[in-house]
């Protein structure tokens, strides 16, 4: 069975069913939409058990499930579809927050059809770019998301919708464009001409370094818009602030993560020499990140932009894993990726769920909410506390295990990195004290608590947040393997680091 086509291609059934639907029926557009995210998370469940962990090899690719037909053979191009330890967990990731944000955005009233169609082949080309192991159908899948965030952002966004969206797609298609320009030239540099991702991995050492260096920096470029990395962030507080909420779920939680786990796959695996050469940058990127992250959403009064600068700071933790070149940093680089888009995905449902009853972000502008929302104070506690990295929740381990692997490698950079986990908590207790303790605003007498679609949408991930925080291993025996394996690829950045 091609279970991650399955995977991938299901929410396009959906879209294309939803097509024939008439618009005036919302409801069954509604239902078809939430449905066909079910369907692939299901079959993303069913991927896992299909899953051996213990598969692992020093080999430069080792994968499960494999689908690979002859796509372009005159180009040698191949519909070349895979997962490991490394894009199994993501591709999880992806399917489960998208049924999330699709149950959410069950209360979208204008124009259901167009945007159930656009989530729906959002949700393909991000679950693609996770699987795909041929550069040319990687490129395909990473371009496919561009198109329907754009319109998700300018027309169901914000005040400033159509600036957000237009920004977010010159960013993109930026790194995209360097991107496609590095392909190229590995395409040309191997012999015979591949875009075989396992194949461009066997050759490296074919390739010199000072050409190593130049391609990694084209990568780099298109994947470091994503993370987003320093200086290249700008874009993502203010689509975050227009998007709407169930979008901005998958902008967090998923297209974040694009970014990091191309520069895992593709950076690392292919071009080592132009990765070895890059770590003394990617460590400073990683610290600014973290820092000044966290230090923007200080400053902020609005709950949603707090939230986004938040995603800055927590990428950087991954950057920061990733640089240490060791399993615990890789584990740790991998983990925050999950647990990260976990905690915000829940974050921005529940700063959705206050905005759709007050219409503001303001942190300014509540107080006293504790006793009149109880659930949802107590479900947004929980989560930002996961998310300052309170021990006994999925933050916690993910940050640890990236700082107890960058240590030995980077003592100075790591020790000044822990600054932002003090700095992050103070933002997030900043903000639960003004919302919901003291005496209760009586503007807001009259506010609900959280109902049953916003309920179903945000207590998986928070039950997850509980579960790998108590039981991390869950995930760690799935993705250790892998990512102590790519640590054995190449022992001289192994020991170029210690």
């Amino acid at each position: 069975m091609p279970i991650l086509s399955l995977t991938t291609f299901l929410p396009l059934l959906g879209g294309i069913l939803i097509l024939f639907i008439p618009k005036e029926r919302k409801d069954a557009i509604r239902w078809v939409g939430v449905g066909s995210t079910v369907a692939a998370f299901l079959a993303s469940v069913y991927a896992l058990t299909l899953f051996d962990p213990g598969l692992a090899s020093p080999a430069p690719l080792t994968l499960q499930m494999v689908e690979k037909l002859s796509w372009i053979p005159s180009f040698g191009i191949h519909y070349f579809m895979g997962v490991d330890g490394l894009s199994l967990p993501i591709v999880l990731l992806t399917t489960l927050l998208s049924m999330a944000a699709a149950i959410y955005s069950m209360n979208i009233e204008e124009r259901v059809k167009e945007y159930y169609f656009w989530f729906l082949l959002l949700e393909v080309g991000m679950t693609g770019v996770f699987c795909a192991l041929d550069m040319f159908l990687f490129y395909v899948f990473w371009e496919i998301t561009l198109v329907p965030m754009y319109f998700l952002i300018g027309i169901w966004g914000g005040p400033k919708k159509e600036y957000a969206a237009i920004k977010f797609f010159l960013f993109t298609l930026f790194g995209s464009v360097f991107m496609l320009l590095g392909m190229l030239a590995l395409y040309f540099a191997s012999n015979p001409h591949t875009f075989d991702m396992v194949e461009l991995a066997r050759s490296h050492a074919v390739f010199g370094r000072e050409f190593q260096i130049i391609v990694f920096l084209a990568f780099y470029l298109g994947f470091a818009v994503k993370v987003p990395a320093f200086p290249f962030h700008t874009w993502l507080p203010l689509a975050h602030v227009e998007a709407p909420t169930g979008v901005s779920v998958l902008l967090a939680g998923v297209l974040l993560k694009m970014g990091v786990y191309g520069l895992l796959r593709v950076c690392y695996v292919i071009l080592p020499a132009g990765f070895e050469w890059f770590l003394p940058f990617l460590v400073i990127i990683a610290f600014i990140n973290i820092v000044y992250g966290a230090l923007c959403a200080m400053a902020q009064t609005d709950m949603k932009k707090m939230v986004a600068y938040s995603s800055i700071n927590h990428m950087g933790y991954a950057l920061l894993g990733m640089a240490a070149i060791s399993p615990t940093g890789f584990n740790g680089a991998a983990m925050q990726m999950i647990t990260h888009g976990l905690i915000t995905g829940a974050l921005f449902i529940l700063v959705g769920v206050i905005y759709d009853r007050a219409h503001t972000r303001d942190i300014s502008a509540f107080g006293g909410l504790g006793a009149k929302v109880p659930v949802y104070a107590g479900i947004m506690s929980l989560t930002c506390f996961a998310s300052l990295g309170l021990p006994g929740l999925a933050g916690f381990v993910s940050e640890f295990l990236c700082f107890l692997g960058a240590f030995p490698a980077w003592k100075l950079y790591t020790a000044l990195s822990v600054s932002g986990i003090l700095i992050t908590a103070a933002f997030f207790l900043r903000m639960l004290q003004k919302v919901f303790m003291g005496p209760l605003n009586e503007k807001w007498a009259g506010l609900g608590d959280m109902n049953a679609r916003e309920l179903v949408s945000v207590l998986p991930l928070t039950v997850l947040t509980i579960f790998l925080g108590l039981w991390p291993r869950l995930i760690l025996d799935i993705m250790n393997p892998t990512l102590t394996a790519m640590t054995k690829l190449f022992p001289s950045l192994f020991q170029s680091v210690r």
